[in-house]
């Protein structure tokens, strides 16, 4: 049968062509699938959101509560926390907490369900005029969230970056 298989030039291509598909879907699964893999849980594991479209939660925050869930499925008690860092942090305002229902319902969700700290900028809201009151309280304004994220990182927490290609 493979000697068949060698001698039809387009059959042999396109088998070599499916292992090589199979192959790299494989190496790119998720950025979460070499923490599955592992025996043991890190020490926990932060999610950094950072764009320049402030419509991005509505697609980031559904993506990151897969991969809590995911997660969350091998290890109960991971600690993992959510800093979104960009433009995308405006839509958590709460004056926009009717303007982005779903967003807002999903980051409860996070926090009081699923026991996710999620922290916003407050570098970036003071560069736009906004203060820690201008953000409901199950949102933490951090001072900095790229420093917030190296605070995680430096006691053992994996960052996992949330971006459009995932």
């Amino acid at each position: 049968m493979m000697n068949h298989l060698l001698r039809t030039p387009r059959l042999f291509a396109g088998l070599l062509l499916l292992m090589l598909v199979t192959w790299v879907e494989a190496q790119v699964d998720s950025p979460i699938s070499h923490l599955l893999q592992k025996d043991q849980p890190p020490e926990g594991v932060v999610f950094e959101i950072v764009t320049g479209d402030e419509g991005a939660l509505e697609w980031a925050i559904p993506r990151t509560q897969q991969y809590i869930q995911q997660l969350r499925g091998k290890f109960p008690d991971l600690p993992i926390a959510v800093v979104t860092h960009g433009r995308e942090m405006f839509s958590l305002q709460k004056r926009n907490e009717y303007g982005s229902q779903d967003v807002h319902k999903q980051v409860k969700s996070l926090v009081a369900q699923q026991d996710v700290v999620l922290h916003v900028c407050g570098t970036y809201a003071s560069w736009k005029g906004l203060a820690e009151e201008d953000f409901p309280t199950y949102v933490d304004v951090a001072a900095a969230g790229p420093a917030q994220i190296n605070d995680y990182v430096a006691i053992g927490y994996v960052k996992i970056i949330i971006k459009d290609q995932d």
